[in-house]
């Protein structure tokens, strides 16, 4: 777990940055200004790793402390601001970049839980919020469903399989840099493969079951 956590810097830079420009995304498409970019941009990339340290007690969280991810989440801020026509035409890229900053925020955020001793019920829920909680803050700003209960996507059971993958591996002595990687890129393919396949949730009339609620006939 040593390799792993000396990774981690590195990893969050990576996921913030992904995250970010989905952000920042966002908000060109809600027409904001500058300013509504940049602040969509950081919620995005920053959000989902304050909520885990808040939860963790790990104060004041890395994403008002540490300069280097604030100035990532900025960079990427200006980079939609400038240069969002080209990567709006890139949809499918801005698909993966989600998805690659997902997997990575999972590994960081159950790992930084696992450091913490927040014991492996409460890694798991920080990993999964670490992955899932800064594009709900963004769903929320700019006013949409949150992408995690959209259309039933499988976008928080990628990220919950995967933290769960991560405490499993640490409990049995086997998380390294390399299985790190693999589990990263599990929940990465898993979400892309779920968008390609259109795999979605039983919503809740298809998991009725027969009995005095519904007239003990199953719904349809």
């Amino acid at each position: 777990m040593t390799v792993v956590l000396h990774a981690e810097p590195a990893l969050e830079v990576a996921g913030v940055f992904f995250a970010a420009l989905s952000g920042g995304l966002s908000a060109v498409r809600k027409h904001l200004d500058v300013f509504g970019v940049l602040v969509l941009a950081g919620t995005t990339g920053l959000g989902g790793g304050m909520l885990r340290d808040v939860l963790i007690g790990a104060t004041p969280p890395v994403g008002i402390t540490d300069p280097v991810l604030v100035a990532t989440a900025l960079l990427s801020g200006v980079a939609i601001w400038f240069f969002h026509p080209g990567i709006a035409r890139m949809r499918r890229g801005v698909v993966v970049l989600d998805a690659g900053a997902l997997g990575l925020f999972v590994i960081v955020g159950t790992t930084k839980g696992l450091q913490y001793d927040a014991g492996m019920l409460a890694s798991v829920i920080v990993g999964t919020l670490t992955g899932i909680g800064g594009g709900v803050l963004r769903d929320v700003l700019t006013g949409e469903v949150p992408l995690v209960l959209q259309d039933r996507q499988l976008y928080a059971v990628p990220a919950l399989l995967g933290a769960g993958a991560t405490v499993l591996l640490w409990h049995e002595g086997w998380l390294a840099a390399w299985s790190a990687t693999l589990v990263a890129l599990g929940v990465i393919a898993f979400r892309l493969l779920s968008l390609w396949r259109g795999w979605v949730l039983p919503d809740a009339a298809q998991a009725a079951w027969p009995g005095p609620w519904n007239g003990g006939r199953r719904s349809r």
